[in-house]
């Protein structure tokens, strides 16, 4: 799917020549092991690197140059990924062949190099407004999961389930992280990101393949990393409690379940937890759906979602707060029914076609490309759709069956209104 060429140590740049769009897309990821402490530094260090830099020093500067490149679309951003955490950096621009007298790639290139190699330092440090303004900006990032109240619950079961734990580890760090990052501090993260942090640089489109390579490394002249990433397994979630509720001014209660499995991402048996898991909840013909909120209608959501990175399967509902023992009832009654092999053809069929249409659709885009393909250049084998196609057919009721036996409830954490329960 895509050629990948190593320019340094642990530097790698990975190419997809395609004339499926018109377009053009980067994406830079900067990979080193995640820990709760630097989350916060490298998350305001995308936002300080995003609106500031030596030749564009303010937001609107910035703005308007992306606009002269015909609308080109950078941003930064950080995620996890199982035991890593990573800084990303998305462009897309036009591809020059669709443009008359114009060399837009180039100054794209430039604009890369510029964001990321010549910040706007004053005195050898990042500008202390500046960082101000933008920590500021992701405390109210961090602070807008309270706001969500599906995602508070989801972030409080997973903090009950796993505590201390990448899954329970925000990419973008903690309150009282971000506030004591400083200039200095943020400069040091800045320099040891740029010098140490695992790179693999993307890219999509209609390109002269050998001419990209040779720009992507005058642009981005990362050096030989100091060190590998260190490969470190996943370890095993020590919940604090198998059931909590807690209280807020709400009206509709948020019951969120978390399961431990041992079937992870790089698994033989992945492919087969991902049948399961579009059966049990994934989606809207599985059977939380239909028995538990179309049938009952105890719920006015309910769904499943597997952590493949972590193997964790969790069930996330929306209930009125009498409605949460029967709920519970329910969604375990769903789960035993496919462990006593109560699975129809219909099921094994309508989830294998939604599988492959995600991937398919998945795929219809650049972005979508350079996602999957980095997700799965991971495994032992060379990624193609045709492959996971075969996997998931040649999946069967008992391997399902054997899915759902090895699942365990870990924890049970229903978030309910403050009125009275009848």
């Amino acid at each position: 799917m895509f050629n990948t060429f190593e320019v340094a140590k642990d530097v790698h740049i990975h190419t997809r020549v395609t004339d499926q769009f018109k377009t053009v897309n980067f994406s830079l990821k900067l990979r080193r092991p995640l820990k709760v402490e630097e989350a916060a530094e490298r998350t305001v260090l995308t936002n300080v690197l995003q609106h500031s830099n030596a030749q564009f020093p303010s937001t609107a500067s910035m703005r308007m140059y992306l606009d002269d490149l015909y609308g080109t679309v950078l941003y930064l951003d950080t995620s996890k990924k199982g035991n890593e955490h990573v800084v990303i950096l998305n462009v897309e621009t036009v591809n020059d062949q669709y443009l008359k007298n114009s060399d837009v790639l180039s100054k794209v290139l430039e604009l890369m190099h510029t964001v990321l190699f010549e910040p706007n330092f004053e005195n050898g440090t990042f500008k202390e407004n500046i960082v101000a303004r933008e920590k500021e900006m992701v405390k109210e990032r961090i602070q807008s999961i309270f706001d969500d109240k599906s995602r508070y619950a989801q972030n409080r079961l997973t903090k009950i389930l796993a505590p201390n734990h990448p899954a329970s580890i925000s990419a973008n760090g903690t309150i009282p992280d971000v506030e004591a990052i400083t200039p200095q501090s943020l400069t040091d993260t800045y320099q040891r990101t740029l010098a140490e942090d695992v790179v693999d640089i993307y890219v999509v489109g209609d390109i002269d393949e050998t001419k990209m390579v040779e720009e992507l490394k005058k642009a981005l002249p990362f050096g030989d990393r100091k060190s590998s990433l260190a490969i470190t397994e996943i370890p095993k979630i020590q919940p604090t409690d198998t059931y909590v509720k807690e209280k807020q001014d709400m009206k509709q209660g948020k019951l969120h379940i978390g399961f431990s499995t041992p079937v992870f991402f790089k698994d033989a048996d992945f492919p087969k937890m991902q049948i399961f898991n579009g059966i049990f909840g994934g989606y809207p013909h599985s059977k939380l759906f239909m028995n538990v909120r179309e049938k009952e209608s105890m719920a006015y959501y309910c769904s499943s979602s597997y952590s493949a990175q972590y193997g964790l399967v969790y069930v996330m509902s929306g209930i009125d707060v009498e409605n949460e023992k029967r709920t519970l009832q329910l969604i375990d009654e769903q789960l035993l029914a496919m462990q006593q092999g109560e699975i129809t053809d219909l099921e094994m069929t309508q989830t294998k076609a939604m599988l492959q249409n995600q991937l398919k659709e998945a795929l219809d885009s650049a972005r979508g490309q350079i996602e999957i393909y980095d997700q799965y250049k991971d495994l032992d084998e060379d990624f193609n759709v045709e492959a996971w196609q075969t996997k998931w057919q040649a999946v069967t009721k008992e391997d399902v069956v054997a899915m759902a036996k090895q699942l365990h409830k870990e924890t049970v954490y229903f978030l309910s209104g403050m009125e009275d329960e009848k």
